[in-house]
Formats: C-alpha cells, structure tokens, sequence
C-alpha cells in the first residue's frame, strides 16, 4: 500500500515571492528549485509529463536546425515543467493568492503610466502598461476577479480590488480575456465540488468550437463571421501563415521560438514593443531588433505548436491539456478551473500557455501541476 504524501512546508519567503512574481516577472525562475516534487506525482500523471516533455524534444530533431532546435526545446520544457512541479508544491490554489497583491499594483502601475503620459485620451485609446501588452494586462484582470471571486473569508477590501480589475479589464479593451472570464467562470460553476452542473459549460463550448470552425474552415456563419472580423484583427492572416509554416516541416515544426520569420503578416511590421510606449514614441531598441521575431505568436495555440513543434510536439501539448482539464474537473477547485478552463478558451485566438510571458502562462501550468497533485491525498498531522 503506498503511503500518502505529507505536505512540504512552506517557508514564510515563499508569499513575498508570489506577490512579487507580477511585479518583476524573473522571479518565477525559483520554480527550478522545485522539480524534484515532480517524483510524488501518480504514475499517470508522470507519464503524460513524460511524453510531453519527449514529444518537444523528439520534435526538435525533425526540424531545418535540430542542434539549436533541441536547445531550445530543452529549455521550454524544463521551464514548464518547473511550473508544473512549483504548482505540485503549492498544491493548493490557495497558496497563489499573494499573486493579487503584485496584480493590483500592475493595474495602479497601468493606470498611473497611461494617465501620467497620455491623460485621459490614452486610456480612450486603450489603457496599457509598460511591459504587460493590453491584451496580457486584460487577462491578469481576469485571473485577478477570479481570486477575489473565490477567494473565501475575504472581507471589505475584495469590492475596491475587484471594481479596479474590473475597470482595468474594460480600459484594455481586448475580447480574448473577456472570452476567457465567461468560459472559465462558467466551468468553475459548472464543476464545483458542491454540485457538477457540466451542462453549463455546452453555451460556451458551443460558441468557441462554432468560432474555430468558422475560422479555420470558413464557414458561410454570417454572425460569427462579424463577430470574428471584429474580434480577429488580421488573425486570419496570421493563421494562414502558421499553417504555411507548419506544412514546410509538418513532423517536427520549425523549431521552438524559430517560427517568426513564418508568420510574414506580423514579421514585415519588424520590432515593436506594446503599444502603449509605441505611442509614448519609444522605439524598439537596436540590441532586440534581432531577437524581435523570437515574441511573436501564431494568435492560436495549437497552431502555434504546430508551427514550431510540427504533429509530434503538439500531440504532447494535447495530452497533456486534456489530462490537466480532466483533473481539475474532478478535482473542482474553483479558481483551478477557471485558469485552466478560461485559457484553453482563450487559446483560440490567442497563445496564453507559451513561456515566458509576464506570468499569466506560467500560472497556466502551475494549475496543470496542482491538479495533477490533487489525486494524490496529503497526510494530516494527525496520523
């Protein structure tokens, strides 16, 4: 019989660290410390992290330049997996909400830089952040209503916390995080541990599979094509490009952070930092002119990982996903739910699981580590 795992202790740092996270996004690499945690995982749960993890590097080999494409792809997965381990040691989502604390001060920051710059008419424009792009800050909105939404035993201070997510959410103006606060609250609803109501969640599958479709397949659906022409802002194009990219080498990909220079409708716009300080006339310095293909995105997941990690590495993301979506099912802890649930949602138009990012993906995969921990029960104190 195996014996159950007692929980580590934390030390009192570790808080002060998570708040800090959001401030000075770097810090996150002390989840290297925790890959060990990893070992208590059930078997299941580290064998679909070990074909993940083979799947990236296995792809890398099938790329145009495999000795640079396996460093690399060594090192995402590494990465991610140190989240997943870092969320195996916090277990408990719980443990994540000293995150609002450095959030709230991301959105004082937000607002204090666009005001202080701009005035009144930069947030018409579209209220942004030095380093987090308007789009990022929109979804640090979103997960940070999560956490006072189910942050139980809260008092006064959750309504003005949550009313300055919710205005910041609004002044950044992007759908995808919206898109991700419906799909995700409606999946802790419909999972909670109280009482499992899946049916909730068929609206929104519905819409996003009906989006995708529509998309990718160009459907004739007059509605969800406005929708999307609203919504997609050149991602067709951007789409089309991923799926060129990925066709040059459809076994393994092009290679992890190699697939810029494919995506041709963002590559011919050159470097470019947010918007906010592009209208602050702050320029992309000359020393990441040359790495400024390494950020951009194929705006859908899937395809992104197809792009740079062909069938094989994406066929280890879909695992992997689909594991951590059917662990925190049953799992039903609300905020797991919601991250996970709400990204995946947001994926669509949008990569919001790829590292490093400002925190927000990482957090993706601190979720897939503390569901997967959840099969496993921790010992009490008591015997």
């Amino acid at each position: 019989m195996s014996s159950a795992i007692r929980p580590t202790p934390r030390p009192r740092w570790v808080p002060w660290l998570l708040a800090a996270i959001p401030i000075f996004p770097p810090l996150y690499l002390a989840a290297l410390g925790a890959l060990g945690q990893l070992r208590t995982l059930p078997l299941t749960a580290r064998r679909v992290l070990f074909f993940f993890a083979a799947t990236q590097v296995i792809a890398a080999l099938f790329t145009p330049q495999p000795l640079l494409s396996v460093g690399l792809a060594a090192a995402r997965t590494l990465l991610i997996l140190a989240m997943i381990a870092a969320g195996v040691y916090l277990r408990d989502s719980r443990h994540l909400r000293p995150l609002l604390w450095g959030q709230l001060l991301i959105f004082v920051t937000a607002w204090g830089y666009t005001l202080g710059t701009q005035g009144v008419a930069g947030v018409q424009e579209r209220l942004g952040h030095p380093y987090y792009y308007v789009v990022s800050l929109g979804l640090v909105a979103v997960v940070a209503l999560w956490f006072v939404l189910y942050w139980r035993g809260g008092g006064w201070w959750r309504w003005p916390a949550g009313a300055l997510a919710v205005v910041t959410l609004l002044a950044a103006g992007s759908r995808g995080p919206v898109i991700a606060l419906l799909t995700g609250t409606l999946a802790a609803l419909a999972f909670q541990q109280e009482r499992r109501r899946p049916w909730v969640l068929l609206p929104a599958a519905g819409i996003v599979l009906l989006a995708a479709a529509s998309a990718s397949l160009q459907l004739p659906v007059k509605p969800v094509e406005r929708l999307l022409n609203d919504q997609t802002s050149g991602r067709e194009f951007i789409w089309r490009d991923a799926i060129s990219g990925w066709q040059s080498s459809p076994l393994g990909g092009v290679g992890a952070y190699q697939g810029g220079p494919y995506l041709t409708y963002l590559y011919k716009d050159g470097c470019q930092l947010t918007p906010t300080l592009a209208r602050n006339e702050i320029s992309c310095p000359a020393s990441l002119t040359r790495w400024s293909s390494v950020w951009l995105i194929a705006h859908n997941a899937w395809l992104h990982w197809l792009l740079e990690t062909g069938v094989t590495g994406t066929s280890g993301l879909i695992a992997v996903m689909g594991y951590a979506l059917w662990r925190a099912a049953r799992q039903g802890d609300p905020l797991t739910v919601a991250v996970l649930y709400g990204f995946t949602a947001m994926n669509v138009v949008d990569v919001v699981v790829a590292l490093p990012s400002p925190h927000f993906a990482e957090l993706w995969w601190v979720c897939v580590g503390s569901s997967a921990a959840s099969a496993v029960p921790a010992r009490s104190n008591h015997g």
